[in-house]
C-alpha cells in the first residue's frame, strides 16, 4: 500500500506499491515498476556526489485522479474505477488478511498491469536529480536526503504490506548491495548497521 511522504515542494504525497501481485509502483501521479526504481538507485549511487547529478527516467504518467482510480474502494471490493481499479479486478485484495504481503515474484505479472497502464496513461521522461545542497528530486518532487532514504527502505521492506516471507527480489536485494559499497553521500546511512 502506498505511504505518504513529505516531499519539500509539493506537500505529502503518495509513494509505493498499490497491489500486493504488481511489482508497479506509484509516485503520486507517475507509475513505474518497482526494478526501473532500484536501476535508478544502482546507477545513481555509482556516481560520485561533486555536484549536480542527473540520470533521465521513462516512467507513465496519468494526469487524472479519476483516471489513476480509487485505490481503497478497489481494496474494499466497492469501487473499481480508473487504473487501479482495473489492476484489483484482475488481482483483487485477498479474503485472508494474512495473505496481504507483497509478492515477490510481482514482476510476472507486468505484460498485464503494462497493457493495462498503456491504454490510459502518457510515457513521460523524468529527471532522477541530486543537489549540491543534499537534496533529491525526483520528476517535479524535491525530498531531503531523510526522506529519499525512507523511499528506498520502503521498497527494500516491501512497502506496507512487506514482502511475503521476506523474501525478495534479486533487483531489490541487488540496489542495497550497490547502496552499501557506494561511496556518494547520498546514500550514507539509508541502513542502519545492524541492516548491513
Amino acid at each position: 500500500m502506498p505511504l505518504s511522504f513529505r516531499s519539500q515542494n509539493h506537500g505529502n504525497i503518495a509513494f509505493g506499491f498499490f497491489n500486493i501481485e504488481s511489482d508497479m509502483l506509484l509516485l503520486d501521479n507517475y507509475f513505474f515498476f518497482a526494478d526501473d526504481f532500484c536501476q535508478w538507485i544502482n546507477k545513481m549511487a555509482k556516481k560520485d556526489d561533486d555536484g549536480l547529478k542527473r540520470l533521465k527516467c521513462q516512467v507513465y504518467f496519468i494526469a487524472d485522479s479519476e483516471d489513476i482510480g480509487d485505490l481503497m474502494g478497489a481494496i474494499h471490493g466497492i469501487r473499481f474505477t480508473g487504473f487501479i481499479g482495473k489492476v484489483y479486478t484482475l488481482f483483487p485484495f485477498p479474503d485472508d488478511p494474512q495473505a496481504f504481503k507483497q509478492h515477490p515474484k510481482g514482476y510476472q505479472t507486468r505484460k498485464i498491469i503494462t497493457s493495462e497502464i498503456e491504454d490510459i496513461s502518457k510515457n513521460r521522461e523524468i529527471l532522477f536529480e541530486f543537489f549540491k545542497g543534499g537534496q533529491i528530486k525526483i520528476g517535479p518532487y524535491l525530498f531531503d536526503k531523510t526522506v529519499f532514504h525512507e523511499l528506498i527502505r520502503y521498497v527494500w521492506q516491501g512497502g506496507y504490506p512487506r514482502w511475503k516471507d521476506e523474501i525478495r527480489p534479486q533487483y531489490v536485494i541487488g540496489m542495497k548491495e550497490s547502496i552499501i559499497v557506494s561511496h556518494n553521500s547520498f546514500f550514507k546511512e539509508v541502513f542502519s548497521s545492524k541492516e548491513i
